[in-house]
């Protein structure tokens, strides 16, 4: 088990060096190996220390520092941000780092861009829900491009994750996120969606993504395809470019047109994807006609299980739609087409953890009862010893007793 620092959402303020010290001090940083401390609110001075605790660790693997600028001025963060992130520079054993939920906007990224830029070993990076915007979004990708380029010639990247939603990326960062991408041709799971990024923008991403032949996972959910994006998706997706493609979500993204089926149900419907488990297309514009095509295609991926697609122009009662509910129940799939599904599915799951957590509550109660001391049964208690027989007197004493019991007085 990984030896684990952890104040995760504790609520804490710190401000001092010694606030920090004091929760540190019970720690040896030679053999921790992840530290979580999201949930807590960190200052300059606090950070100071923790970047001295960092700087002396040796088998750090995974740093958690998630939502931990929460009420701080937008002139610490710089400062706090460059300490901690200096501190793990040429740190060879860290494979992931979240700074999600954190506030920096574009002003706050450029103490990210010295570690970043050089974090050879990095497999996952996280940086969801920062505010970045296009500016800041394209020193992020800037980053990660010479990280690439830092490579030796010959030597593959290290890179399988990238989480960069809900960041105002736009079209303004997207030809630099494109470039980073296809720098890197190591990804098996991008996920940027709600970054309201529009039709050049997406295509950019897509030339991107081309390169990464072993994408497991793609989530671009709410971005602007349109015509222009969809056509460059759709003619990925016809020609298997991601083989190994597990989970796809294009929910939210204005993939089909009145009248016309979705380039992208076409491309699918081709069957290239035959790993495809999860498929995410809601309000998306879909009519019945693109309903058909995936009923159609569902015996061709046998691993699919999950097709979302709500909030379409098509009605529940459709038989395209009970076509494709009926294929994806053939091979144990589900089909979700309205809220209903979803909000019993979440009150299932709800069960289903109450009962485990009982479950695990009778379990728990069964050990303790097996781990208390057996008490040996106490030995049969020996039979009384029977009343001395009486004697003489006291025979004659008892029936004198029982005679004047009966005398009444007249």
């Amino acid at each position: 088990m990984a030896a684990t620092l952890s104040l995760l959402g504790q609520g804490l303020k710190l401000n001092s060096r010694s606030d920090m010290e004091a929760h540190l001090a019970r720690f040896d940083p030679t053999v921790i190996e992840e530290i979580h401390l999201g949930g807590n609110t960190i200052g300059v001075e606090a950070a100071q220390a923790l970047a001295d605790f960092l700087g002396k660790t040796t088998k750090l693997r995974v740093a958690n520092f998630a939502d931990i600028f929460t009420g701080r001025l937008i002139t610490e963060i710089p400062s706090a941000l460059s300490a901690i992130c200096d501190a793990l520079i040429g740190k060879s054993t860290l494979v992931e780092i979240d700074l999600s939920d954190n506030a920096f906007g574009g002003r706050s990224v450029d103490p990210i861009v010295p570690f970043l830029s050089t974090a050879r070993s990095l497999r996952v990076f996280k940086l969801n829900n920062n505010g970045l915007g296009p500016a800041g979004g394209a020193v992020i990708a800037d980053a990660l491009t010479k990280l690439a380029e830092s490579l030796d010639k010959g030597t593959k990247s290290n890179l399988r994750t990238i989480i960069c939603g809900r960041n105002r990326l736009e079209d303004g960062s997207a030809q630099a996120w494109s470039a980073a991408l296809r720098a890197h041709g190591t990804l098996e799971e991008v996920r940027m969606p709600q970054n309201g990024i529009r039709m050049a923008g997406i295509s950019a991403l897509v030339q991107g993504l081309a390169a990464n032949a072993e994408l497991l996972h793609l989530d671009l959910q709410d971005n602007t395809f349109a015509d222009e994006g969809t056509q460059k998706m759709a003619a990925e997706l016809s020609r298997g470019t991601w083989p190994l493609l597990r989970v796809l979500n294009l929910s939210d993204c204005v993939i089909g047109e009145e009248g016309e089926v979705s380039p992208v149900v076409e491309a699918l419907a081709k069957g290239l994807h035959t790993k495809l488990e999860v498929l995410q297309l809601q309000n998306d514009n879909l009519e019945s006609q693109a309903f058909s095509l995936l009923a159609g295609v569902v015996e061709k991926l046998p691993k699919l299980k999950r097709v979302e697609a709500q909030w379409n122009e098509v009605d529940e009662d459709d038989e395209a739609v009970a076509a494709l509910l009926a294929a994806l129940r053939k091979q144990g799939g589900k089909l979700v087409i309205n809220d209903d599904e979803d909000e019993d599915e979440d009150e299932d799951e709800e069960d289903e953890e109450k009962e485990d957590e009982k479950e695990a509550a009778e379990a728990e109660k069964e050990e303790a009862e097996e781990a208390e001391p057996k008490v040996a049964p106490a030995l049969d208690a020996a039979p009384a010893p029977a009343p001395p027989e009486k004697s003489v007197t006291d025979k004659a004493t008892d029936a004198l007793a029982d005679l004047l019991a009966k005398v009444s007085i007249r």
